[in-house]
């Protein structure tokens, strides 16, 4: 044995490269560091509002950004107006208690009977922060991507034309999502 592989710590040359090889395969399923997934769990103006802050912030900084919408959030997507036709007794239930549009939102905390909704509204205006719509439609702009979970629109009979218009939105299920956090950096509940 000579004194140069006596003094590897690995053992001999062949040892070593297959090593290395190991190493750069863990290196290509690592995770994207400039990829963060989101879990958007609730429908409640000032946490959709927090997500599409976050989202904007991460695609604005060149990040690509995945938001995964289930349950409540889904409903936070619906736009103002009718109810789509076809619906069960339960679904219409849920389309009167789950109302479109951004206005008709409400705070997790302090909504005080629509109140503290004016105030906060009244407030980014007056602070120059953007709106729920106006995010939005800076999330579009920097083309992050919109999940929406199959089964709660299924569940709370929400239907794809009743949601707001946003050119990338798809309609999965979770798997979709599990892919997708998988291989992020981050991965985000709100």
């Amino acid at each position: 044995m000579s004194t140069a592989t006596a003094m590897m710590p690995f053992g001999d040359i062949s040892s070593l490269e297959q090593r290395i090889e190991e190493l750069e395969k863990q290196g290509k399923n690592a995770p994207d560091s400039n990829a963060i997934s989101m879990v958007v769990f609730s429908g409640d103006l000032d946490k959709l509002l927090a997500a599409f802050v976050i989202a904007t912030g991460a695609a604005a900084c060149g990040m690509n950004v995945s938001m995964f919408f289930t349950f409540w959030a889904t409903a936070g997507l619906k736009k103002s107006g009718p109810q789509a036709k076809g619906k069960t007794v339960v679904e219409k239930m849920f389309g009167w208690m789950l109302p479109g549009g951004f206005h008709k939102r409400k705070l997790s905390q302090m909504d005080m009977m629509g109140m503290g909704r004016l105030l906060m509204n009244r407030e980014m205006s007056k602070k120059q922060v953007p709106s729920l719509s106006e995010l939005i439609q800076i999330a579009e702009d920097l083309e992050v991507n919109i999940d929406v979970c199959e089964m709660s629109m299924s569940l709370m009979g929400i239907k794809p034309e009743e949601l707001i218009d946003y050119p990338n939105m798809n309609y999965c299920g979770v798997a979709r999502f599990i892919e997708q956090s998988s291989s992020s950096n981050t991965t985000l509940f709100i």
